[in-house]
């Protein structure tokens, strides 16, 4: 059997190709598997990474970005253009012998292979710097991913159909790249024609001596025209080029400089990849935190009016990945800052098309009271949750935070509880090192005009309930020291929980019913349905009572009851940022303010270079929309 080889060229960039696509496509699965509907990936879990995630699959995307630009540079210069040409004979060839076939579905699934990488290299562009970043895009990059695994089946396939083992093993038989063919030279091809001709005519006329009277002028004319008499002998090749081509043969003799295929390709690689790295570096987003006067500090009431905010040009980012949102898991979210050299203001504007504050809330039927929850029993709700706003701030000298604060898979640390719902956990990579992070609630603490004050830190030590996933596990997240305002208003019994909705009683119980059914406005169950703008969905300890039978008796079946009540007040470390939030017209627009330097180790002192994230939340209890790039502060 005949040993097939491959030019070393095609055979380098081939594999550089090979590898970093199986990089980026395990790594962009396991990246996938946070985004809404992906969790069934969680079944490939032991053959997706768990560290480094974002780390590796950006840096192979730079790699695809260079070996598809080096590979169409290489197959210019190198005389191959031939080898994936989709000409006239090749589409012919689809419906001609089969040998002719295979090699024509061979170069479409070339072309095939190029589109795709063309169209996830431009959409996870569009992704990575936030440029129609939003849920279209976010669709295209996702669907193309799949035909790239589907590609690889088809054209180890193919290939094996055209000639066996031999047929692959050409990619790791390396051979020289054979010599450019030469440029076309006018004058040497009339010059091959004309001997072509002379020989034809040779072998079909026979030679006859030439006249006596035949004029020798003529026939020295000829000669030096370069046109040999019929009759006359033939010259030597080296005496018939020094007659008629001379200038030709000089041509042929003086050497022309032919430089390297394969080196010229990757330096032009080497170049794009530079490229990229140098938009990443210069491109980076940015968001000035301006110095303003002590009387132009804006007033918290959730009122975008205050004259500062008009002079502040905000910061737009697209987020996505995040539960429900109409079902595009996309927000737009806008930030402003200034500082008055004590204390940081911010205003966070973002689309949410529902004001929701149903938090778990109860329904009482004949045979008792209901959780309404679709996932709550694994930390997972998906419908009945407030809306939410987070804010995470870090020094980690890092592009890419996720890889130092959030570590995906079910199951992170083997040392630890996987997590009820399936999703990674957040923590930090040591000790000492903490991400802040706040976290407005739309019914929790929020209208009191407190906002969370919470913290990503090393991973905690898993309670007994925790290790045996009666509650989910949180890995670092925590609250800050210190006390909030608000509790669930609720008791239940876990494993009854799993087998349906009973297994729970309310905490508190309202001292009147109708003035807490008419604070709560009006009363829809559909989850998508947002609350009206006056409407709370909370007790006060002030307006109810501790739960007994008695109290119970009293209130009719079909009442609805919140699943939050407050009492008391922040204090502590969590007592840092002050709030105030309002919703209109599809909006929230969240008013947050906090020291510069909060002196709490589980602070982030707000200065140049640290980095900030955003996420919002859709009535869903963890399913954040997120961005891919940080936001770098800068303060006046």
């Amino acid at each position: 059997m005949r040993i097939r080889r491959t030019d070393y060229g095609t055979i380098i960039l081939h594999w550089l190709l090979a590898g970093a696509t199986v990089v980026a496509l395990i790594t962009g699965l396991r990246i996938a598997t946070e985004a809404p509907d992906h969790a069934w990936l969680n079944r490939i879990d032991w053959m997706l990474p768990r560290a480094h995630v974002w780390t590796w699959h950006m840096p192979a995307a730079v790699v695809l970005v260079g070996v598809a630009v080096a590979y169409m540079i290489y197959v210019m210069r190198s005389g191959l253009s031939r080898r994936v040409a989709m000409d006239k004979i090749r589409l012919r060839g689809l419906f001609g012998r089969p040998q002719a076939r295979k090699g024509s579905i061979s170069i479409l699934l070339h072309w095939l292979l190029f589109l795709t990488m063309l169209t996830l290299i431009v959409s996870g562009a569009l992704l990575f710097f936030g440029v129609a970043s939003g849920h279209l895009t976010m669709q295209i990059h996702w669907y193309a991913t799949w035909v790239v695994p589907v590609f690889i089946v088809l054209h180890v396939l193919t290939h094996y159909s055209i000639g066996g083992k031999s047929q692959l093993l050409r990619v790791v038989r390396p051979s020289a790249l054979p010599p450019p063919p030469p440029r076309l030279d006018a004058v040497e091809l009339l010059t091959m024609l004309v001997e072509q001709t002379e020989r034809l005519e040779e072998s079909e006329v026979p030679v006859r001596a030439a006249p006596p009277s035949a004029p020798v002028a003529a026939s020295a004319t000829k000669r030096a025209e370069g046109i040999r008499p019929r009759g006359e002998p033939q010259a030597s090749g080296g005496a018939r080029r020094s007659a008629g081509g001379g200038k030709a043969s000089a041509r042929r003799r003086n050497a022309t400089f032919q430089s390297n295929p394969f080196a010229v390709a990757m330096a032009v690689a080497i170049t794009a990849g530079s490229a990229m790295v140098a938009a990443d570096y210069f491109a980076e987003d940015t968001v000035t935190i301006h110095r303003i006067s002590t009387a132009d500090t804006p007033t918290l009431d959730g009122d975008t009016s205050d004259h500062i905010w008009r002079t502040v040009a905000p910061h737009e980012v697209i987020t996505n990945q995040g539960g429900n949102f109409d079902g595009t898991g996309e927000s737009r979210i806008q930030i402003r800052a200034v500082h008055d050299g004590t204390w940081a203001y911010f205003l966070f504007t973002w689309e949410d098309p529902t004001r929701s504050l149903k938090q778990l809330p109860m329904i009482k039927k004949a045979d008792g009271w209901y959780l309404l929850h679709n996932g709550y029993e694994v930390g997972d709700e998906h419908d009945y949750n407030e809306d939410k706003f987070s804010v995470l701030f870090t020094t980690l000298s890092v592009t890419l935070a996720g890889d130092r604060t959030f570590h995906a898979s079910p199951q992170p640390m083997s040392d630890k509880p996987a997590t009820m719902s399936g999703r990674g956990i957040h923590y930090t990579p040591g000790p000492g090192i903490y991400a802040d992070v706040w976290q407005w609630k739309a019914t929790s603490g929020g209208p009191t005009g407190w906002l969370d004050d919470d913290h990503f830190g090393p991973p905690a030590e898993p309670t007994p309930e925790q290790v045996s996933n009666t509650v989910p596990y949180k890995g670092g997240f925590a609250p800050d020291p210190g006390n909030g305002n608000y509790k669930d208003n609720f008791v239940l019994d876990a494993e009854a929980m799993k087998l349906g909705n009973r297994g729970v009683r309310p905490l508190r119980l309202p001292k009147d019913v109708a003035a807490m059914t008419a604070a709560m406005g009006e009363i829809s169950l559909d989850p998508n349905m947002g609350e009206s703008e006056n409407a709370r969905w909370f007790l006060t300890e002030a307006e109810s009572v501790p739960y007994s039978a008695e109290a119970d008796s009293r209130i009719p079946v079909g009442t609805v009851l919140p699943g939050v009540v407050l009492s008391g007040d922040y204090s502590g470390d969590r007592a840092d940022v002050r709030c105030a939030a309002r919703w209109a017209s599809g909006h929230w627009a969240l008013e947050v303010a906090r020291k510069l330097d909060t002196g709490s180790k589980y602070d982030i002192p707000l200065k140049s270079g640290v980095y900030m994230r955003v996420s919002a939340f859709d009535h869903s209890q963890i399913r954040h929309t997120r961005h891919v790039r940080p936001i770098r502060l800068e303060v006046e």
